[in-house]
């Protein structure tokens, strides 16, 4: 795998730029893509059952939302996901290019930097937390085999103690390994960790469920009622949606190696609206039962684990909750990025070389000092996230509303000025304007206390703004050609 080609190939409207187009870039044939129903369901059976979504969802108990509210709030954000990932996903299938390519539709081919930056931002420091969060589990796990290595996590060294730099180096160093044979080795080790996954979350509910008799609380003591309950139905159904709402713009990132639209539409079937059923069903029976235990709402799976008697055990079910966060890591937080950067740099880096480029960024910010800082998750991340909605808005406004899903693919590497995406000096004057204030609105409903209750619809806001903005204000006049990318195309992954 180069950075680029020797010489950019020629195709029927031009020659491809060499700032434009590299293998890594370039869209995949559709002949030889490997990706499958099931390699899709483990997108899914590994990012949906997260210890950041647990976290989240246990919250929502303690919130004083009871069980059926919990699975209310699941049901309907796995529909709302479903549309969204499937209407994403088919973009991906159908054109072949990477999400920084794809934004180039709407922003055109020197704007798409634009969304393609805001999404690596958001995943670089995403990936540092994760593989942070991955390491303390680690660090616990070390400690309870071996306690003599306790005096090596009680020092601070930039706020991260021995052991802890130990166990992060370790699965920094393992998931850059995993990275560096590209997509088809992601796609394996996804096919490993999603079973893996599954199996122990289940077998960890049902040993909680044995635990309290073959019976859980259905609440806490004080739940929610009437409108108060459905108004957090409807938060927590949004906001489990704006968790995805980085998956939703760079779906493409996968879906582009799909064997078919039918193989989409199975994975997501089963690994959405099915598996995230299943996934409320194990939060509301682990933190009902253990409420029924002590009293106490847990934060998280790995205060179960931490629980389990026998050290086998113990040790077996935190080296699956490790190889999940990995799993999730690369999937949400290490892909994004590459691509990204490629499309940044693309006479300088490819897949490999920009998957270091982005773990040693990961962790030059020392994402644990990120994670202990409230002012910096919620306000900086926070603010960033809040714009993931108005980009997802534009761009499928203007590929499903606008272009009705016609894509002259080969354009999409053309630095031509007749260029069907060269719109104004490579940018598209309307799509930032559609996104801007859109996304100001976000962020200010996302991040101002006065719009509390409304924070969490703010990707909504944002992405429904931006759309409807950009469909106002849309250039109708251009001709439009559905011409697929096959004659400058790369074998999948």
């Amino acid at each position: 795998m180069t950075a680029v080609e020797d010489r950019p190939p020629e195709t029927a409207t031009g020659a491809t730029s060499s700032g434009l187009y590299t293998y890594d870039l370039a869209p995949t044939k559709k002949q030889g893509r490997r990706w499958g129903a099931y390699n899709v369901f483990t997108l899914w059976a590994n990012d949906v059952h997260s210890l950041g979504n647990y976290a989240f969802a246990i919250g929502l108990f303690a919130l004083g939302l009871n069980i059926w509210g919990i699975l209310a709030a699941f049901a309907l954000a796995s529909v709302l996901l479903f549309l969204l990932l499937t209407l994403s996903g088919f973009m991906g299938y159908k054109t072949g290019v990477p999400f920084p390519v794809m934004s180039r539709i709407a922003f055109g081919i020197r704007g798409a930097k634009i969304p393609a930056a805001v999404r690596g931002i958001v995943a670089i420091a995403w990936f540092g937390i994760q593989t942070y969060l991955a390491s303390a589990v680690l660090s616990a796990l070390l400690i309870a085999m071996f306690p003599g290595l306790k005096s090596l996590d009680s020092n601070s060294v930039l706020g991260q103690s021995t052991l802890g730099w130990i166990t992060f180096l370790v699965l920094w160093a393992v998931q850059l390994l995993v990275v560096s044979y590209g997509m088809q080795m992601i796609r394996r080790y996804m096919a490993f960790a999603a079973p893996t996954t599954l199996i122990t979350m289940c077998a960890l509910a049902v040993w909680m469920f044995v635990r309290a008799d073959g019976s859980v609380s259905l609440s806490v003591d004080d739940p929610l009622t009437g409108g108060a309950m459905w108004l957090q139905i409807l938060q927590a159904a949004a906001l489990w949606v704006v968790i995805y709402g980085t998956f939703v713009l760079n779906f493409c990132d996968f879906t582009r190696s799909a064997k078919s639209r039918g193989s989409i539409v199975r994975g997501n079937v089963i690994g959405i609206p099915l598996n995230m059923l299943f996934f409320a069903v194990i939060v509301v029976v682990l933190s009902g039962a253990q409420f029924k235990l002590d009293g106490h709402v847990i934060t998280s799976p790995t205060d179960i684990v931490r629980t389990i008697p026998n050290m086998f055990l113990l040790a077996t079910a935190s080296l699956a909750l490790i190889a999940l966060t990995v799993a999730v890591n690369l999937l949400a937080n290490f892909v994004a990025p590459i691509y990204a950067l490629i499309d940044l740099f693309p006479r300088r880096l490819n897949f490999r070389r920009a998957g270091v480029v982005s773990a040693v960024t990961g962790l030059a910010i020392l994402p644990w000092n990120l994670y202990n800082s409230p002012i910096v998750v919620n306000y900086f991340l926070g603010g960033l996230g809040a714009l993931l909605g108005p980009l997802f808005g534009v761009i499928m406004a203007d590929y499903w509303l606008l272009r009705k899903a016609q894509v002259n693919v080969p354009d999409l590497y053309s630095d031509e000025p007749h260029g069907e995406y060269q719109y104004r000096h490579g940018f598209n004057p309307r799509a930032v304007a559609a996104f801007v204030p859109s996304a100001a609105i976000a962020v200010v409903v996302a991040l101002v206390p006065f719009f509390h209750d409304a924070a969490g619809f703010s990707w909504f806001v944002g992405a429904v703004l931006a759309a409807v903005l950009y469909a106002l204000i849309a250039d109708r006049s251009v001709p439009l050609r559905d011409v697929d990318g096959e004659a400058i195309a790369v074998a999948a992954e």
